[in-house]
């Protein structure tokens, strides 16, 4: 299969393989010369609390099925209308997770490094911000939602877009 098949998002409780994950996107594709791969896991703490060690026992993520995917693809074409990418998948799990549990994979290629790395970053900001999911803290006080971060909308503004998620 190429990468052509796949899709470009999926949303899945299952962990992933980041090397599966990177073959895919760069499969049959002669023109990539670089991946960029982030993988972000589940901490041990939240942002307030990120000197309390230990303060986040578990993470519960929702999502809307359908609505979400919808999203994170249109998050992939603007990625693809500002920066010289030729491929792009993100993978974000739901339910529930424990710290060091990876939480989210995004694979960008491209011909040359700057352009990869520049629209994996800039998808990072935008799914901090804009992807429908819903977050539950666990922690040894009990269990919360986590709220939007002023730090992620202020990653997203500097790519020029305000978010939408107040």
């Amino acid at each position: 299969m190429t990468a052509t098949s796949f899709p470009r998002v999926v949303i899945q409780a299952e962990a992933f393989d980041v090397a599966q994950e990177m073959a895919v996107l760069q499969a049959q594709d002669p023109r990539v010369g670089a991946v960029c791969i982030f993988v972000g896991t589940v901490r041990d703490r939240n942002w307030p609390d990120a000197k309390a060690p230990g303060s986040v026992v578990s993470l519960e993520l929702e999502h809307y099925p359908g609505m979400t995917e919808k999203s994170i693809e249109a998050m992939i074409d603007t990625a693809h209308s500002r920066f010289d990418i030729f491929g792009a998948r993100v993978i974000h799990r739901v339910g529930l997770l424990q710290p060091l549990d990876p939480i989210v994979l995004v694979v960008v290629t491209s011909a040359h490094r700057h352009e990869s790395f520049q629209a994996c970053e800039f998808l990072m900001d935008y799914l901090k911000t804009q992807a429908p999911f819903w977050k539950k803290e666990q922690t040894p006080q009990g269990a919360h939602w986590v709220d939007a971060r002023v730090v992620d909308d202020a990653a997203l503004a500097r790519w020029g877009i305000q978010a939408t998620n107040a």
